[in-house]
């Protein structure tokens, strides 16, 4: 494992060779997060590539990937750590038997409740805890990147709960008191804007945004990650999904979407976009039928408006 990053151009640099194309500022979070061991809140829309940071600098790190996937009505059991019921229960069956012993002698209830107490501490043990994400980055011997993912779909308990982590690299474990990270992890946390999240975790964080690629910046994603596709296709197809950001639809498409339809048109055998090509293809780029509607409709002249050489 990588122990210190040098520089934003290394940064930049080993991204690129993994086929993720960034720019200055989100290597510079990167370098920063790694040098200050913060935590990264990485916002943006859906398919810009936050998820894609943590993996790349997983792998830049020469680190694990401890991956937490939020929904609605996560909570510790899911992320934290959680009992395993049925092991206990199978120990409880297999112990009956022995409680006889465990008892002989003990004269009071008092006394018979004092030695049952015994027994329960032992199943709230390490023999019967079972870790979840951000207890097994807490115990890693070796400094995990976690990826706490689409935070914003939590709750406010939940962001509450990841307040003690995220400013001390610690939780509090009821049956286990304190448990320290034995290795400080690289912590990006990442939100679709789906709610607002709370002052106390964005202080705990560095920020940063992560918008649709400009159009240069597009372009050399394609080209890293699908470099079969032609310099004019690529031209074509980056320019015709920009314009379409442009546009007043339910849901803008994406960078995965971009990627995808270009891998798409190389199965299509295609050279160049055509009006019958583009309209065959549109469900690889939008997701909502409205939208394909509404981008079918004025097709023909968005196309000429991108290639008046062609009408």
């Amino acid at each position: 494992m990588k122990t210190r990053i040098q520089s934003v151009d290394e940064v930049i640099e080993s991204f690129a060779s993994q086929g993720y194309i960034c720019n200055d500022q989100i290597a510079t979070a990167v370098y920063l997060a790694a040098q200050l061991r913060k935590p990264v809140l990485v916002e943006g829309p859906p398919g810009v590539g936050k998820t894609e940071l943590a993996k790349a600098s997983a792998a830049f790190l020469e680190a694990p990937l401890i991956r937490l996937q939020c929904y609605e009505g996560v909570d510790e059991a899911k992320a934290l750590y959680e009992w395993k019921y049925g092991k206990q229960l199978l120990y409880t069956q297999l112990l009956k038997e022995k409680l006889g012993d465990l008892l002989a002698g003990a004269d009071s209830m008092d006394a018979c409740m004092e030695r049952l107490a015994g027994m329960g501490d032992a199943f709230y043990s390490e023999t019967f805890l079972e870790p979840r994400p951000l207890l097994q980055a807490l115990r890693s011997d070796e400094a995990p990147v976690l990826l706490v993912d689409e935070v914003d779909k939590a709750d406010q308990e939940f962001e509450s709960f990841l307040l003690e982590l995220l400013s001390d690299y610690q939780i509090s474990v009821p049956e286990l008191g304190t448990v320290s990270a034995r290795t400080e992890p690289l912590v990006f946390l990442t939100s679709n804007n789906t709610r607002e999240l709370s002052d106390a975790l964005k202080r705990r964080c560095l920020h940063l945004y992560i918008p649709f690629p400009d159009q240069a910046l597009e372009n050399r994603i394609v080209a890293a990650r699908v470099p079969e596709v032609s310099d004019s296709l690529r031209d074509q197809l980056v320019s015709f999904v920009q314009a379409l950001r442009e546009q007043d639809l339910r849901k803008q498409p994406a960078v995965s979407e971009t990627l995808d339809w270009a891998r798409s048109l190389l199965l299509l055998h295609a050279s160049e976009l055509d009006q019958a090509l583009v309209e065959k293809t549109l469900n690889v780029l939008l997701k909502y039928e409205d939208d394909i509607r509404t981008v079918e409709e004025g097709l023909g002249g968005l196309l000429r408006k991108l290639w008046p050489a062609r009408s």
